[in-house]
């Protein structure tokens, strides 16, 4: 049997984890070192932890369900501690992409993050309809990348990846490079604060005298058919009207060089500030 212990165990993150692959056909050993953590995974999951070292031994996999400011620390804790050829498992591209693992080329490396249950979906089940997040009712996508290490060693941690991320559809091969673009690039950096700006916009009409429950459907119903639109989720047309609308309002919300964000030496500053 595949042995995996995972760090955190006992986390937000961590108890998802834990709790998928409840069940699976890993021997999971579950680290963590708050009494918190350690009585919130005996209380909802039944499970007990076991000392790092005990964990470490032997297994042949290890998840670090940790923060990306903690991933270098704790990996370089436990990197002396690994055989030679054992997996480790990164939730996040953004330690890995800015050079905090161990320098052992016997190693493997293996980098995962899920891409969210999509907008356009089709969860009937309320339980999948309100999972956001993913990884507990509702069906996700999910990106991963073998950063290092033999090919032969993809296929087992694509199979933990769709362990801890399921239920999954598309699994979808990547880069490290291409993750960092992904997160914080595309997801964060673009797509939050642009969320976030729509955010201020709706609250802005409202502080004019629109009802906010009035703003707010007009805006979260615009954003489905628009998005259809423009993703390809439907065939369809904008109006002339609209048209021009977007013509006019990309120069004056977006600088020219926006797209620098996408640049390798913003995507390391960027991470420089989260890790």
């Amino acid at each position: 049997m595949t042995s995996i212990a995972l760090f955190g165990a006992g986390g937000k993150m961590g108890c998802r984890l834990a709790k998928n692959l409840q069940g699976s056909r890993f021997d999971v050993r579950h680290v963590e070192v708050s009494e918190a953590g350690k009585a919130r995974l005996q209380t909802e999951l039944g499970l007990s932890t076991l000392p790092a070292d005990a964990a470490l031994e032997g297994a042949d996999a290890v998840i670090l369900a940790v923060p990306d400011t903690a991933i270098g620390k704790v990996a370089a804790g436990i990197a002396d501690k690994l055989a030679a050829g054992t997996m480790l498992v990164i939730l996040d591209a953004a330690a890995p992409f800015a050079g905090h693992l161990p320098n052992r080329d016997d190693l493997t490396y293996f980098v995962t993050h899920p891409c969210h249950p999509p907008i356009f979906n089709d969860e009937t089940d309320p339980a999948a309809k309100r999972d956001f997040f993913g990884g507990v009712a509702a069906k996700q996508h999910i990106v991963s990348a073998l950063m290092q290490g033999p090919e032969a060693h993809y296929a087992l941690g694509e199979e933990i990846a769709k362990v801890i991320w399921a239920p999954v559809m598309r699994s979808h091969r990547i880069t490290v490079d291409q993750m960092a673009m992904l997160e914080p690039g595309l997801s964060e950096t673009l797509c939050a604060s642009l969320l976030m700006v729509m955010r201020q916009a709706m609250d802005e009409c409202v502080s004019r005298g629109v009802p906010k429950e009035a703003a707010r459907d007009f805006l979260l119903g615009h954003m489905n058919v628009l998005g259809a639109v423009i993703f390809e989720e439907t065939p369809g047309v904008f109006s002339d009207a609209c048209n021009k609308a977007i013509e006019f309002g990309i120069p004056v919300l977006m600088k020219d060089d926006w797209k620098r964000i996408f640049n390798r030496d913003e995507l390391t500053e960027s991470i420089r500030r989260i890790t």
